[in-house]
């Protein structure tokens, strides 16, 4: 085969990259051979400018920032690095009014309410689903690539709902948030109120939860996980890791061979993930 087909090939593949992810920013990119997107900015314009740059992937071939909802550690960057290289930003009609209401948005870029049936741009197909957090209109995103595969993010969420479970099951690949240990959350020196509120229903989900979504998730053939945002505090990667790995192998699923699992770095990632 001749090499310039085989180079071809290679760059028209899906490709995925948590860049960053906890409590101290996240962002997530995903690009296919037309160029990418970003899923949320969360850390500063200078950390994602670097990001990217470790990665090979030119700021130019973004074609948008989705943002997940309005907490800090997700849009902590957005105002400027947006501004700066004019990216339109898509989000829902709640987010963007509170984006609003932060002093987010300017007029040095556009910002987008998403429709329920999605949005199409350098080729793949993002869109959105309901999450149950503490915010105004959070959301989660599957994003159908050019070469026809699927990525789901879905982090910050203190439930996995029907709705959301129907809107990622079949992916390719999944992100999905392992925020807490449980018994570490329940022994931490936070407030009863902060623990309260985690531990809900609109908090964040913990390992035994996320485990217990990825087996169901990996009947319907994916074979991809990214286990996301998980708290400085009161998880530790190797607790999340254990939680769904332990849970997978009660299943009979050997892990390198029907399944593969990583947890995502809090701080940057030089690895793309080709799916």
């Amino acid at each position: 085969m001749p090499a310039q087909q085989i180079y071809f090939q290679v760059i028209s593949m899906a490709r995925f990259c948590p860049l960053f992810s906890g409590s101290k920013g996240n962002s997530t990119y995903i690009g296919s051979a037309k160029g990418g997107i970003l899923i949320d900015a969360g850390v500063s314009a200078k950390k994602l400018t670097r990001a990217l740059c470790d990665i090979n992937v030119d700021i130019s071939s973004i074609g948008a920032i989705f943002i997940t909802h309005e907490h800090n550690d997700h849009i902590s960057g957005l105002r400027v690095f947006a501004g700066a290289h004019g990216i339109d930003v898509y989000t829902s009609r709640g987010t963007l009014s509170e984006l609003e209401t932060l002093g987010t948005l300017t007029d040095k870029f556009s910002a987008h309410e998403i429709e329920p049936c999605g949005v199409e741009i350098n080729g793949m197909f993002i869109r959105p689903f309901r999450t149950s957090h503490d915010a105004a209109e959070s959301v989660g995103y599957t994003v159908i690539t050019a070469d026809g595969k699927q990525a789901s993010v879905v982090t910050d969420t203190g439930l996995i709902s029907d709705e959301m479970f129907a809107a990622i099951y079949g992916s390719d690949l999944i992100m999905i948030e392992s925020n807490h240990d449980v018994g570490m959350l329940r022994n931490c020196p936070y407030p009863y109120q902060t623990k309260r509120r985690i531990l809900s229903d609109i908090g964040h989900l913990s390992n035994d939860s996320c485990a217990e979504t990825i087996t169901k998730l990996s009947a319907g053939g994916t074979a991809r996980f990214f286990l996301a945002h998980l708290s400085r505090q009161n998880n530790m990667p190797v607790l999340a890791y254990e939680a769904t790995r332990a849970a997978m192998t009660c299943t009979g699923a050997a892990e390198g061979f029907d399944y593969l699992l990583n947890v995502a770095p809090e701080f940057g990632s030089d690895e793309i993930t080709v799916f």
